[in-house]
């Protein structure tokens, strides 16, 4: 990515301390099992380290490093038995979820010769558990449960863990990067107007404004010949270009997707959102002429861009982005009611990654339809299989909300003028889709993504704290 950011997950674990002087040999066998999960959690999170708790005032002090660390989620290993009074001091005061991890060491005890201290050391986690819960919910803490087993692995409880994290990888990216709005939205579009006070309050993401004429002059210092020529092979590589052009018209291309590359980093930026409403002429004209594939090179390498100056289409952009690594900004365009089908798609910037069935393409076209100009348009296909569509809206108070639905994507005809379409079956049919997902108030922009992850998105939005709505 041009901006890294790192998701903080703290972790502790705890036991009951009454057991250890009565079974000493608990104590290493603890320590090595705390140890050994901490090295199954992801690499692409920053572990903060609460320890082995087992009593209050170790839980305080892991609260403690927790607070000053601005941890994004608490995962808490369940090693034996242990009251809640051992956990609730670590997370009283943190606004995150607590993911509790029971994973029994061992599939099975030989019942036959277990001990006590081998009972209480390797085959018993889940009695604790509910009242971990229990008291979780008393102090209105938001929970989830894992429960599994550490002998012989467990791809579940794994997959369930991974998932957890990348859900935290979406509130470091918010909270550690900034948007840019560049412009303002699409006149007219109130369903993309947003409180950016209230953005930053309700989501943690920062709204840095930018004008147009900033943007026009940014890539003059942009001489460097051996990089121009490098990000020119980049863009091809990553566009098939389709008719006339000229190869100029690329090298200004690569002047500003350059100059943009170091604005992104320059200014933390893990989201963009534009939209251009002048007159395209001079140096506006050139820019606004290959500003979409110019994003688009953006997209591909984190920070996502969103056309019509759609900040919250930006942030569902950015989830699909971090959890599935590839991401598409759309609209409903055409039902197909021969085939019972939803034709979805949208012109303007997209992802390089999202186009799996071929390479990306671009060409010129003579006019932006609804907007100023003409120029390079992009075009991206997706290969048939399960998609998932992720809305971000809001309610009359400014609360956030996401809107989730799933579908197919097939194969057969889409639309040729130029814009990203694809075909899209639903499991209730296209006309109840339409009508559900649009009485859950959804801005008309969302994201997609290629995959199932409807999950994954209910753990980010429990670690944003926002409701959400299930279409299908």
């Amino acid at each position: 990515m041009l901006v890294e950011t790192k998701a903080k997950v703290g972790v502790f674990s705890i036991a009951l301390q009454a057991y250890l002087p009565q079974f000493p040999e608990l104590v290493p066998e603890f320590e090595e099992q705390y140890a050994a999960f901490k090295k199954t959690l992801p690499e692409t999170v920053e572990l903060i380290d609460g320890g082995l708790v087992t009593t209050k005032e170790q839980a305080q002090a892991a609260g403690d490093v927790f607070r000053a660390a601005d941890v994004d989620l608490v995962i808490l290993q369940l090693l034996t038995y242990c009251t809640s009074y051992n956990m609730l001091p670590a997370v009283r005061d943190l606004d995150v979820p607590i993911v509790v991890v029971n994973l029994q060491k061992l599939r099975c005890l030989d019942f036959d010769t277990a001990g006590t201290a081998e009972w209480l050391g390797t085959g018993y986690a889940g009695g604790a558990v509910g009242e971990m819960i229990a008291d979780l919910n008393r102090a209105g803490k938001r929970h989830a449960v894992i429960t599994g087993v550490v002998e012989g692995g467990d791809p579940e409880a794994a997959a369930q863990i991974e998932d957890w994290c990348l859900a935290a990888q979406v509130r470091r990216r918010f909270r550690d990067t900034n948007i840019a709005q560049i412009g303002r939205p699409y006149p007219g579009m109130m369903d993309l107007y947003i409180d950016e006070t209230n953005l930053y309050n309700r989501m943690g993401l920062y709204t840095k404004q930018f004008d147009w004429e900033r943007m026009w002059a940014i890539a003059d210092d942009v001489n460097d010949e051996e990089a121009i020529a490098a990000k020119i092979a980049d863009i091809h590589n990553t566009f098939e270009i389709k008719g006339e052009y000229e190869e100029e018209s690329i090298r200004e291309m690569a002047r500003y997707v350059l100059a943009f590359e170091q604005w992104v980093r320059d200014e933390h930026l893990g989201l963009v959102a534009s939209h251009y409403d002048g007159f395209a002429q001079g140096k506006a004209g050139v820019l606004d002429s290959m500003l979409i594939p110019a994003f688009s090179m953006l997209i591909k390498q984190g920070t996502v861009c969103a056309v019509e100056g759609d900040m919250k289409v930006a942030m569902g952009m950015s989830i699909m982005k971090i959890i599935s690594g590839a991401c598409q900004l759309s609209e409903f365009y055409t039902f197909d009611f021969n085939d019972d089908v939803v034709l979805i798609g949208h012109s303007g910037s997209g992802d390089a990654c999202f186009s799996t069935a071929r390479k990306a393409s671009m060409e010129i076209v003579p006019v932006f339809h609804g907007k100023t100009g003409g120029g390079f348009l992009t075009r991206f296909y997706p290969k048939p299989g399960p998609v998932t569509y992720l809305a971000i809206t809001q309610d009359a108070d400014g609360h956030f909300k996401f809107i989730v639905s799933e579908g197919i994507i097939e194969d057969g005809p889409t639309l040729q003028n130029g814009d990203t379409t694809f075909r899209t079956r639903f499991s209730i049919g296209a006309r109840e889709w339409n009508n559900r997902w649009c009485e859950c108030g959804p801005t008309h922009h969302f994201a997609a993504a290629q995959g199932s992850w409807t999950g994954t998105i209910l753990k980010v939005a429990e670690v944003l704290n926002v409701p959400v709505e299930i279409v299908c």
